[in-house]
């Protein structure tokens, strides 16, 4: 093949995802002249699962990118169809938002994004292999032989990787939506002697808008108060005329379908090789998986505003066409139900993450990072977090600073890219809120408050934004410290009706408003009826925050003084040419599992598997006494 210089760039991003994305953009704005190169521009920020953006830990990962300076929050509140925010009956650490998109108008609000941001070139191509200098990266060669110079490289293929959709007994070579997969990527990959490994995820039939009998459906209408992903957007672009989603459910009758035709079932015929995702199985598994339960929940959502397509969340599956079919119809609601896009499973490559530093960069081929689900992570919010950390890391590299790296406390970003890094996956990872030992912390009310600040160090965030967020915080301090100076007694004026109307019990000695506010059944809009603040009504999103900080103080200090232990571990630094054969009385798997991951602290060391606290006690006192030996350099 005929090469050619096609262009040179400070950064490359292979991949138009929603890692693609945000690595792209991140890089960009950091001032780093950046190139995105995608199969198919058409495809940017295409959702071919599910039409939505948030949940429960995921919802969190998007307002944290949004408050490091990326764009996955902003474009959900231009683009949603309905918001809502997931359990309200619960504590504010498992309180997530979600929105269903329209998935065509997401997808062409990003591209104009990035089309119009200054610093990023977009351009259409495949890319095949490294373009490799002595053994250096210095960017990429395309299928029509173009080269594309650079000092650093994002890879975010995604399920694009040597993909191979499956139905029933068809298998054929296709990235997702029947998009062209990269084969030679992954081939080339092999050769530089990455390891890489078979994931599988899928996704459920389309049907048409009207045939659905909504009648035998339960509706699930979105919030009417206002909420958003990105703390720049105003309650005033609220649309609190969403488009409702609906439920309904399968039963007996799909199940006996669904076991009837388990020998048709690429699953379970040997035909899918990769592993799935255990938390996100297709209907055929949980049949399977779950064999007492009499039915599973179906929902219907649209796909967006102008075309005719639902999206049947609950069924996805890879059985033949014939058999959706005829499991779909059995279902309330979906008897006459008409299939536009048949679901189908999808199997691609990922690179085993204890490759990576916590960079996300890859060990062996310096300059070369990934992200998304190449890393193995399942979901479009995992995607983006990584994406912007992919993208910042890039550009530091690059200008010879130190990387930067989330810690477990900080972001549930640090938590995901800790645990594929450290702990590896067996599987597609999907961010839950019970991986994150800190997620008092890590709430989704407070993403600004733990990352604007770094995001604004990093350029990421602007001047304008940057003030209106310190103002924000100088509200919060104001007014609960306002409220911790106020004292109230059983005589003050009008105080035993309000006790009565907001069903609490009366006072029978003076109490500082702030203790006041503490009381479960006790809201901070209820209190303003008795001690209005001076300067007038408080923004809902000051008001949120006064009310969450004084409500769980108590376990917040708690939860901090837990993270002041855990910090001294994440500030031992272990160097990364430490020899650990020269580390004596380690037991024989920590010592082969601290070889394969490299842990780059004493507190990542301790959540490698096979490492017990006797060997970090080992390790600990080898790192102290200074005296480290280092592996020679084959």
């Amino acid at each position: 093949m005929n090469t050619f210089k096609a262009g040179t760039y400070e950064v490359i991003v292979v991949g138009g995802g929603h890692a693609g994305c945000e690595a792209a953009l991140a890089a960009a704005r950091m001032g780093a002249n950046t190139l995105l190169l995608t199969m198919n521009i058409e495809m940017i920020a295409f959702m071919p699962c599910n039409p939505s953006i948030g949940g429960p830990a995921k919802g969190v990962v998007v307002r944290e990118v949004d408050a490091l300076g990326g764009e996955m929050g902003r474009n959900i509140d231009r683009t949603y169809i309905q918001m809502r925010l997931l359990n309200t009956s619960k504590g504010p650490a498992v309180q997530a938002l979600r929105a269903q998109a329209d998935k065509e108008a997401y997808a062409h609000s990003m591209r104009s994004v990035i089309e119009n941001e200054p610093n990023l070139t977009l351009k259409q191509g495949m890319v095949d292999q490294l373009h490799l200098v002595d053994g250096e990266i210095q960017g990429v060669i395309t299928n029509t032989g173009a080269i594309y110079e650079s000092q650093a490289v994002v890879l975010t293929a995604g399920t694009s990787s040597r993909g191979q959709i499956i139905i029933g007994d068809l298998k054929y070579a296709s990235g997702p939506n029947n998009t062209l997969p990269s084969v030679k990527l992954s081939e080339h990959l092999l050769e530089l002697g990455l390891e890489l490994v078979r994931f599988k995820t899928g996704t459920p039939m389309r049907i048409h808008k009207d045939s659905v009998d909504y009648d035998q459906t339960e509706i699930q209408p979105g919030d009417t108060q206002p909420n958003h992903f990105s703390f720049e957007t105003s309650d005033e672009d609220f649309n609190p005329n969403s488009v409702p989603c609906w439920l309904t459910h399968t039963n007996a009758q799909t199940h006996e379908i669904i076991q009837a035709n388990l020998h048709r079932s690429p699953m379970f015929s040997g035909m899918v090789e990769g592993v799935g995702a255990r938390y996100c199985p297709s209907i055929e598994d949980k049949v399977v998986r779950f064999s007492d339960k009499p039915r599973h929940q179906i929902f219907i959502e649209p796909e967006g505003l102008d075309n005719q397509e639902m999206y049947v969340q609950g069924l996805s599956t890879s059985l033949p066409e014939d058999v959706q079919l005829e499991m779909m119809r059995t279902v309330q609601g979906l008897e006459r139900a008409e299939i536009m896009r048949p679901g189908y499973a999808i199997e691609y490559d990922v690179v085993v993450p204890h490759q990576l530093t916590l960079s996300l960069e890859v060990k062996s081929l310096p300059n070369l990072f990934t992200a998304g689900q190449m890393n193995g992570t399942s979901g479009y919010e995992e995607a983006a977090g990584q994406g912007i950390i992919a993208g910042i890391n890039a550009v530091r590299k690059i200008r010879g600073e130190e990387p930067f790296i989330l810690k477990r406390n900080e972001a549930y970003i640090g938590v995901m890219i800790d645990d594929l890094v450290t702990k590896g996956t067996i599987e597609p990872y999907r961010l839950l809120t019970s991986r994150a030992e800190y997620r008092l912390l890590l709430r989704h009310d407070n993403a600004d408050i733990r990352l604007t600040e770094y995001g604004y160090q990093l350029g990421l965030i602007n001047e304008t934004r940057y003030q209106a967020y310190q103002m924000k915080q100088a509200q919060v301090e104001s007014e609960i410290n306002r409220l911790s100076q106020i004292r109230l007694t059983p005589n003050t004026p009008g105080l035993s009706e309000w006790f009565e109307r907001v069903g609490s019990t009366p006072l029978k000695d003076g109490i500082l408003a702030s203790d006041l506010l503490r009381r479960p059944e006790i809201k901070y809009l209820d209190m303003m009826e008795i001690i209005p603040p001076e300067a007038g009504e408080l923004p809902r999103v000051v008001a949120e925050q006064v009310e969450i900080q004084i409500k769980y103080d108590g376990y917040i200090d708690k939860a901090n003084r837990k993270v002041d232990k855990m910090i001294g571990m994440e500030e031992k630094w272990i160097p990364q040419d430490i020899d650990w054969d020269a580390v004596d009385n380690l037991a024989t798997e920590a010592r082969e599992r601290l070889k394969m991951i490299g842990p780059e602290t004493l507190g990542q060391a301790s959540r490698v598997s096979g490492v017990n606290p006797a060997d970090i006690a080992v390790l600990s006192i080898y790192l102290q006494q200074g005296r480290i030996q280092r592996r020679e350099e084959v």
